[in-house]
């Protein structure tokens, strides 16, 4: 008798759902791309009065540092993205939120940016 061990199991039991759902490949090709430079032409055009070159004219020791961000930011440190989208998504003091100002997507693709941006230091 053969046993499988238990994330050999799961893997097994996640195939075969996947196949039994019909969900297939095709299902993830039709999600959109991630586009940071999509994201900063909407950062440009939304953002940078406030946040220009990841600065901050409103709270200056609030900038989009990857150090400030993860200062600032709930659960940055789990997952950056997230927390970035949340932050647009929801605004928070000054800032306010851009549900309905930006597609979800664009807000995805502005997050994408300003990481980027982070993570390359915000050359100026």
């Amino acid at each position: 008798m053969v046993m499988l061990n238990p994330i050999s199991l799961f893997s097994l039991i996640l195939c075969i759902s996947i196949n039994l759902l019909g969900i297939s490949p095709a299902f993830a090709a039709s999600t959109p791309a991630v586009d940071p430079e999509h994201g900063g032409q909407l950062f440009s055009s939304n953002c940078a009065a406030c946040h220009m070159g990841g600065g901050n004219v409103i709270s200056a020791s609030r900038t989009l540092s990857q150090r400030d961000l993860q200062a600032h930011l709930n659960e940055y440190g789990d997952d950056h993205l997230e927390a970035i989208e949340h932050q647009i998504e929801n605004g928070k003091n000054a800032m306010p939120s851009f549900v309905g100002k930006l597609s979800e997507q664009d807000i995805i693709d502005v997050a994408a940016y300003v990481e980027l941006k982070a993570e390359k230091g915000w050359q100026r």
